[in-house]
């Protein structure tokens, strides 16, 4: 899987010389600012997978003491992205295509029956909070159509805005917490794959069908569409896979 992680490398080297102590938001503990920050930089590649996450260095890169710290790498653990090996620590959880392959089936699913569920349950400040979305991710769309990788970053958070929103109204606390996971997993392959050509997709014609199939309350038309959407990134990253050789 090293064709998928060594690219960001060099950019995780620089991201980690720039980090800051942890800002505290109103009612957060240091765990929650810990886990938060931590989750972030595995997500973007920042902490590498694999990497042994020891402590006492952490200590020193985020500015918060060992007791969050442990408990925040618990709590990763639990969402999968962190490895606990009992007396040797924790360490950033592997990339393995076969688990990419499952773990894009399962959010597939997921995502299905809770865009059916937001179809039937939505209502008016839905749907403009949708469009909304829509209309920011548009923009980036065709920046990335266009080459622009510097939009890469902001792609990445209105592209993840804009599929919630289409859910957002399923009614089911659960049901977007367990799709926040495997959303979670399934960003950490997308970003590490420094070869995906996102510019060879007219993602602003996939997610602009998406949108209009949502808003027309067809529930299996946008259903079929997001499965499709989703299945292209997973052939996307396997075909780049194969090119490394790894």
């Amino acid at each position: 899987m090293d064709g998928l992680s060594r690219g960001g490398s060099m950019e995780a080297m620089e991201l980690e010389k720039e980090r800051l102590p942890l800002a505290l938001e109103p009612g957060m503990t240091l765990t929650d600012a810990a886990y938060r920050a931590l989750r972030r930089d595995i997500i973007t590649g920042v902490r590498q997978p694999k990497e042994r996450l020891r402590i006492e260095r952490l200590s020193r890169l985020y500015g918060v003491g060992p007791t969050p710290l442990r408990e925040a790498l618990q709590r990763l653990a639990a969402d999968g992205l962190v490895i606990a090996t009992g007396n040797r620590g924790f360490s950033v959880a592997p990339l393995d295509m076969d688990e990419f392959v499952d773990l894009n089936l399962a959010r597939t699913t997921v995502e299905v029956q809770m865009l059916a569920m937001a179809i039937d349950k939505g209502d008016a400040e839905w749907e403009a909070q949708l469009v909304a979305a829509a209309y920011r991710l548009e923009k980036l769309d065709a920046r990335l159509r266009s080459e622009d990788e510097s939009a890469l970053s902001e792609w990445e958070s209105a592209n993840s805005a804009f599929h919630l929103a289409t859910v957002s109204a399923c009614g089911s606390k659960w049901l977007l917490h367990v799709r926040q996971l495997l959303h979670a997993q399934c960003d950490r392959y997308r970003r590490a794959s420094v070869g995906l050509k996102r510019h060879e997709r007219d993602l602003a014609a996939e997610h602009r069908a998406i949108l209009e199939a949502v808003l027309a309350r067809d529930a299996d038309l946008a259903g079929r569409l997001v499965t499709e959407h989703f299945r292209r990134t997973t052939e996307q990253l396997l075909q780049e896979h194969a090119k490394s050789g790894d």
